[in-house]
Order: C-alpha cells, then sequence, then structure tokens
C-alpha cells in the first residue's frame, strides 16, 4: 500500500519557500520536491484555501507563506491536506458478523484511535518555526564542520 507522504512534502516546500526570497513558482518547488509542477499547484491550493499560502500570476508570481512560521502547526496543514490517513494499516471488515473479527477489530481499533490521538497532539505543538530552526541548526552544523 503507497503511503500518503503530501504532508511531509508540504513541509518539505514550505521550508524551501522560508528560505527564499520572494515567491517560489511551482516548476521551482517541484525541482526541489522532485514532482510535477501540476501536483505542486493542487497540493498547494489545499494550503491556499486554508489561509496558509497565497499564489500570484505572471513574471513575478508564484506562491508565498502568509502566515508567521511560528503559528502554522502540523496539525492545521494535516487538516488543511484534507485529513489523510494516519496510518496505512486497518482492520478487516470481510465479514461484520464474525465474532473473531469483531474481537479483533476492537483491539486494534482502540489502539488505532489511542495512537492517532498520540500523534495529531504531537502535531499541534510542532510549529513551522520549529522546524526552519531545526533545519538552520542542521544547515549551520555541517557548515562549521567544513570550516
Amino acid at each position: 500500500m503507497k503511503r500518503d507522504s503530501r504532508l511531509s512534502s508540504v513541509l518539505h516546500a514550505l521550508l524551501h519557500m522560508a528560505e527564499h526570497d520572494g515567491p517560489m513558482t511551482s516548476e521551482a518547488i517541484g525541482q526541489c520536491l522532485g514532482a510535477n509542477p501540476v501536483v505542486v499547484r493542487r497540493t498547494m491550493g489545499f494550503l491556499r484555501e486554508a489561509g496558509i499560502v497565497s499564489s500570484g500570476r505572471g513574471h513575478a508570481g508564484g506562491w508565498r507563506i502568509t502566515r508567521d512560521l511560528s503559528v502554522v502547526t502540523l496539525q492545521q496543514l494535516h487538516e488543511a491536506l484534507g485529513e489523510p490517513a494516519i496510518f496505512a494499516i486497518g482492520n478487516r471488515s470481510e465479514n461484520p458478523s464474525c465474532l473473531v473479527e469483531q474481537s479483533v477489530n476492537a483491539a486494534l481499533e482502540t489502539a488505532f484511535a489511542e495512537a492517532e490521538a498520540l500523534l495529531l497532539d504531537r502535531f499541534a505543538h510542532v510549529t513551522l518555526a520549529d522546524l526552519a530552526a531545526d533545519f538552520s541548526r542542521r544547515y549551520a552544523e555541517i557548515h562549521n564542520q567544513k570550516d
């Protein structure tokens, strides 16, 4: 089963945008991600609807972050993307009247719900500013090693 990597891709794109002076085109973001510009536009459209980015047309056009990085959380981005499934695994539902299936599904459902709640709570406490600071720290460490 293919994993939904849109949140990771959006975070990647937004950090590139945060480091870039001025707007970034879908083509430039696509190059950073190794993605088709059409996919970039479609995905960034979700963020535009959520008020996180804006887009402009023409020679000086492109995508811009419109909110302060310190207030944009991973949870908000996850929600903007339509709250894709957190886990690629799920319950079997071939025979809902089967008591064994019911028992297994009840146990798994509880575990999935608890794990998802924990992850979403963590998402609520991590901001783009946190990720940008981590990137800056890592960048500085690499460049200080070369000196």
